[in-house]
């Protein structure tokens, strides 16, 4: 079995291509490899794939550009593609939003259509608990509306999500779209609150706090995360007519894949401390816009499934982080 994992120089793409090498499947890697965030913390992931595995065959293109993607995967045979590379970010969003359309709405289209011709197994792809934007009701439930997006990047996957299911109508492709909450640890990525956080005590800086400290998110350690991941690649949606995970009754799921508790960014903060060996200067913030101030997953759908059970809380996880933070930046 041979998997192309997009975003494989990211922060969930990187783990997951190491699982799947791991058990013996082979891997093709695909990122362009651009600099939203530090292009040195991505190659040395990419460096730690090929060190562990001498098979891994990354590949560096921008699946946004359409016929660059079609050069760069021909003569490339794989069954399966896990589509985990996207503009991420929130508030980036709001500065640039081009970027949202081209990786998000464009990239997804070409991953789609490369994965239709070639008439492939499963396409697992990343979508977001950001669509559940102003939702008030928690947990968040996969059979919620999710038409009120409070971001560009939001609106980009849930549109992602639509796209998706016209594809599965249309051509019978089967596919899963993950709604992922807050997804930390080792490797991770510095455009988020817990390395931020982190980076800040020991620079000895201040942290700023939004939303006022009374905000509350629902953590999910990476290796829990890929057991998800991994537990839908393994598992395409049946093309039965029944009605899957997220209503569709096309080969189509749609599952929240989250710790199913909701923490408080005080608790993550106070964590963050004792793990560092110091206390943080705080700067309480308001809310940033674009923001939610509460997720919490409801993960019943996939633990239904796929067995799906998370098995790592914030007391173990943000120390694990802290210890992968210091040995990388040699603290």
């Amino acid at each position: 079995m041979t998997t192309l994992v997009t975003g494989a120089a990211g922060f969930i793409g990187f783990h997951v291509s190491d699982r799947l090498m791991a058990r013996g499947e082979e891997v093709i890697g695909l990122d362009n490899v651009n600099d939203y965030y530090s292009t040195k913390l991505k190659r040395d992931r990419i460096a730690a794939l090929q060190g562990r595995h001498a098979d891994f065959d990354f590949i560096e293109v921008d699946f946004a550009d359409h016929g660059a993607l079609q050069q760069a995967t021909a003569g490339k045979a794989f069954e399966k593609v896990v589509h985990l590379g996207a503009q991420a970010g929130v508030r980036y969003s709001i500065e640039n939003p081009h970027a949202y359309v081209q990786s998000n709405l464009v990239g997804h289209l070409n991953m789609l259509e490369l994965a239709r011709h070639r008439a492939l197994e499963h396409f697992v792809y990343a979508s977001s608990s950001s669509v559940y934007g102003g939702n008030d009701t928690l947990p968040f439930r996969v059979e919620d509306r999710v038409d009120h997006p409070l971001s560009l990047y939001a609106a980009t996957k849930k549109s992602d999500e639509l796209i998706s299911e016209t594809y599965s109508h249309l051509y019978r492709l089967p596919q899963t779209g993950l709604r992922f909450f807050t997804v930390y640890g080792p490797w991770g990525r510095p455009d988020m609150a817990m390395w931020l956080f982190t980076k800040a005590i020991f620079e000895g800086k201040p942290i700023n706090v939004f939303g006022e400290g009374n905000m509350r998110r629902d953590f999910t350690y990476i290796d829990d995360i890929v057991s998800g991941i991994v537990a839908c690649h393994d598992n395409p949606p049946p093309d039965d007519g029944e009605v899957k995970a997220g209503g569709s009754r096309s080969p189509h799921r749609l599952y929240n894949i989250g710790n199913h508790r909701s923490e408080e960014l005080t608790r993550m903060i106070s964590l963050i401390e004792q793990a560092c060996g110091r206390e943080a200067e705080k700067q309480l913030m308001p809310m940033q816009p674009g923001d939610v101030r509460d997720t919490y997953a409801d993960i019943s759908a996939i633990q239904r499934d796929l067995g799906f059970a998370p098995t790592t809380g914030i007391d173990e996880g943000v120390p694990r982080f802290v210890a992968w933070y210091k040995e990388y930046h040699g603290l």
